[in-house]
């Protein structure tokens, strides 16, 4: 009963192993949203740049402290023989509260004004890094199915080319092929075999950057449908994407938020030379103890209450607030060259992208048609060979036509795929729901 139940629980745990080292698109995505050590860098930075906002906020609200103070004194006097010596001793005991309000003061209200441009700054920045993780994520699940699938063509080039091998030397011995034959042959299966372990190590090291986003690494991917569609993208004309980036792309957000407070900034400082008000008050209460010799001890208490205006004018700052004035301009006239270039640069990338997918399409269906002729190029080889119109290397080259010709088509596939999550990202709206999309075009386990 015991070996039988080890038996069953071994069979359920490679069961589950089996299932849990195999991983989808969505599901690397996933890990990576909780293992990227990059990505958890800009959330990080992002909760710290929210702070912003209650910090601007507490400038407007009041301000509240407390103070207390314990004393004990003791004074002896000696009038040198005039008159008796005497002593004083005593404790003071005080606790004070104080208040202050502002009232009018224009350098906290900007810099309220400014947090939330701050607040959509950082939110902006980390939008695009998330936009950036995704990418990166569909770039090395498929960079790593491409290097699989060129080590997979390799290694049936290598299988072909060892057949081939062996029918030239069958040929050579019954003597209907010469010896050229067999070392053509011979020179292409070594080839083959270098660019196999070529084509292993390329793997490994995809391998291990896929690893560095996920911080895990599944045993298999899954790929891609052996008939899968890739659509052009939609809208379908570039200008309208380069539009939607121009607007909505999260680095030109991002800067237009700069701007802005480069903006409000200049105000902030200008408000230097204005006044500020304050509404101050404080309660206190005092506690004395005081005992004289010759005297009777009589404590005292008492309460103070204080309300009043604290008005603040400034007057010469010896032209500081007048150079942070022109500084403030400067960088205005920066934040508004650097928007200009960060709309420029998300139109570049979208008609990048856009141009990346159509061709990508383009380029697909062409090779779907270049491997049908491929493999037709090879049967007729095959076919010249056997009945002695074509020779061995005719084969050979056929055979290498066909497997690189899959190898073409299978990264155009994977090209075409990730360039379009990149047009997303260009125009600003790349979400994990487009990670979904292209999950569909996964093959299922």
């Amino acid at each position: 009963m015991n070996r039988i139940l080890k038996s069953a629980l071994a069979a359920f745990l490679w069961a589950f192993a089996g299932q849990a080292v195999s991983a989808d698109l969505m599901q690397v995505l996933r890990d990576a949203l909780a293992n990227d050590a990059q990505y958890a860098s800009a959330r990080a930075a992002r909760d710290a740049g929210l702070e912003v906002l209650p910090q601007g906020r507490a400038g407007l609200l009041p301000t509240i402290s407390a103070s207390a103070s314990a004393q004990y004194s003791d004074l002896d006097i000696d009038f040198r023989g005039a008159l008796p010596s005497s002593s004083r001793s005593g404790t003071s005991n005080a606790i004070t509260f104080s208040l202050t309000q502002p009232l009018f003061n224009r350098n906290n209200q900007m810099l309220y004004e400014e947090a939330s441009f701050k607040a959509a700054q950082v939110q902006a920045v980390f939008g695009q890094a998330t936009q950036d993780l995704i990418v990166r994520v569909a770039q090395g699940y498929f960079d790593v199915l491409a290097s699989q699938d060129s080590l997979a063509f390799i290694q049936a080039q290598k299988k072909a080319i060892s057949e081939q091998l062996a029918q030239a030397k069958r040929n050579f011995e019954v003597g209907t092929a010469t010896i050229t034959d067999t070392h053509e042959a011979q020179a292409r299966y070594d080839l083959a075999a270098s660019q196999e372990i070529a084509a292993q190590n390329d793997l490994e090291i995809k391998k291990r950057a896929l690893q560095q986003t996920v911080g895990k690494f599944p045993e298999r991917l899954v790929p891609l449908k052996p008939s899968v569609t890739i659509n052009l993208p939609r809208p379908a004309t570039m200008e309208e994407w380069a539009s939607a980036a121009e607007a909505r792309s999260y680095p030109v957000q991002a800067q237009q938020a700069a701007l802005e407070l480069a903006v409000r900034e200049i105000e902030r400082i200008r408000a230097g030379h204005l006044p500020t008000l304050n509404l101050v008050g404080s309660l206190g209460r005092n506690s004395q103890n005081v005992s004289s010799s010759g005297a009777t001890n009589t404590p005292t208490d008492s309460t103070s209450m204080v309300v009043g205006l604290q008005l603040a004018i400034p007057i010469y700052s010896g032209g500081n607030v007048s150079s942070q004035v022109r500084q403030a301009v400067a960088s205005r006239e920066k934040a508004q060259q650097d928007l200009e270039f960060s709309r420029r640069a998300a139109a570049l990338s979208a008609r990048q992208a856009f141009l990346g997918v159509t061709n990508g399409v383009a380029q697909v269906k062409a090779l779907e048609a270049a491997l049908i002729s491929s493999q037709s190029a090879l049967e007729s080889n095959k076919l010249g060979y056997e009945v002695g119109v074509r020779i061995n290397i005719d084969v050979l080259n056929a055979q290498q036509q066909v497997f690189s010709t899959k190898r073409d088509l299978s990264k155009a596939r994977y090209d075409a795929i990730v360039n379009g999550l990149k047009l997303e990202a260009a125009a600003g709206s790349l979400s994990d729901a487009d990670i979904a999309d292209i999950n569909r075009m996964l093959a299922s386990d």
